[in-house]
């Protein structure tokens, strides 16, 4: 039985086939390329993956590493799902649960993405890698090269946090700054690795192992579920690597019949100062269009471009993309959708998403608009955290109720939480 039932990459835009034991960037017709699997290959069931070790390589027959000899690791993933019985009860949203990913090496789940990134590239030869990043991507990406061995060139916004370039510089990188944002680091890169022989451009969506890595967090949602689906996932959206995987992630499970059902309503959440996929959702396009002066304290998602656009093209009737303001209480918007409605199996309507940071590049605010009594104690660089609001019965009338609940506590703190139900 093989390590990993790894297939072939294909091109989910013209179909083209391209080889997975080389190294790879885009299509030819400039798409992203996504992992394939043999998936009547995979001689496991869920019983096997449960007496594995916690970490994101128990499920190693549906990631692109072929030999476990080649996994560059620090013990990432399985983070994770923590009972809010106060908050919950705060809320009126009973059997509330939060994934903690700060707990994850690197403290973000960018190290998901790094981790499977990192090893697939040194087990396919390449020696050093060049990406863009908005921080935590870079700081990821930069301790995981370090752990493989392999240069990493990394270029970021000045206006960056602090600390993700404390992080670079510390596990070795060669880190630039750019007066810019995150489209003005990528063509940094672009440049760079044209000029430098044994670079692969790690960018988002131009290598297509990120994903694989980033779509661990569908399978332990699903896994901790008991191998149930939820109805919704909402997901703060910054280049949508995320969402992406986690979509691919259930698709798979679906194939393998390991879980049953619809798949959940994917809601993609941008905010107001930088919404390209929104705006490209909501005009019914094909592609989504650079965002002119991105500007948002969410620093992480602020992403005008996220260049090839693989995102729009899995947007179905079953992705809905809502916009927040751009403000550090970056609480979804949320809705009951009624193609959920109609689950009989599984009381679990609701997984939402929710990046948030506590970066001293802030002053130590970026929390302050926050209700206290969602995070009352944590201490952590960067952190997402997925709230799962287990209540078949929930719809519009109830989430309007939770939200007016956080407008009431954040308007006690002089701030302003705007929300808008679609």
């Amino acid at each position: 039985m093989p390590y990993s039932a790894l297939s072939h990459l294909d091109c989910p835009r013209c179909g083209a086939r391209h080889d997975a034991d080389l190294v790879q960037g885009t299509c030819s017709c400039g798409s992203p390329l996504l992992a394939r699997y043999d998936l009547d290959r995979v001689g496991v069931c869920p019983r096997d993956i449960a007496g594995r070790p916690p970490d994101l390589w128990r499920y190693h027959e549906l990631l692109p590493v072929r030999a476990p000899g080649r996994v560059v690791s620090l013990g990432e993933g399985m983070t994770p799902l923590i009972a809010l019985p106060r908050l919950g009860r705060a809320l009126g949203v009973p059997n509330l649960l939060m994934k903690d990913e700060g707990l994850i090496p690197t403290g973000t789940f960018k190290a998901r993405g790094a981790a499977v990134g990192i090893s697939r590239a040194a087990e396919l030869g390449v020696s050093a890698i060049a990406m863009p990043t908005n921080g935590n991507a870079g700081a990821a990406w930069s301790m995981y090269a370090a752990r493989a061995g392999m240069r990493c060139l990394v270029v970021m916004p000045e206006a960056a946090p602090a600390i993700t370039r404390a992080e670079c510089a510390a596990a070795g990188a060669e880190l630039y700054l750019v007066d810019g944002l995150i489209a003005d680091a990528g063509k940094l890169v672009a440049g760079a690795v044209a000029s430098r022989p044994g670079y692969q451009d790690t960018s988002t969506l131009r290598e297509p192992y990120r994903i694989e890595g980033k779509k661990t967090m569908g399978l332990e949602i699903a896994e901790q579920l008991g191998w149930r689906l939820p109805g919704v996932i909402v997901y703060p959206t910054g280049g949508g690597v995320g969402i992406i995987g986690i979509y691919k992630a259930l698709r798979e499970l679906l194939e393998l019949g390991w879980v049953h059902g619809d798949l959940p309503r994917l809601v993609a959440v941008q905010a107001t100062g930088c919404a390209p996929i929104v705006q490209a959702f909501q005009a019914g396009a094909a592609a989504s269009e650079p965002w002119p002066d991105a500007k948002t304290v969410a620093f992480g998602i602020t992403v005008p471009n996220e260049g090839p656009n693989l995102f729009t093209s899995i947007a179905s009737g079953r992705t809905l993309m809502l916009m927040c303001p751009a403000m550090p209480e970056l609480i979804p918007c949320l809705k009951r959708q009624r193609a959920a409605q109609h689950r009989s199996n599984f009381n679990c309507s609701l997984i939402v998403f929710l990046r948030l940071s506590v970066h001293s590049h802030y002053g130590g605010h970026y929390f302050d608009a926050v209700p206290q009594i969602l995070y009352p104690h944590v201490f952590v660089f960067s952190v997402l955290v997925v709230v799962i609001i287990r209540n078949g019965n929930i719809n519009s009338n109830s989430a309007q109720l939770l939200f007016q609940n956080i407008q009431r506590q954040t308007s006690t703190q002089g701030r302003q939480f705007d929300y808008r139900l679609v």
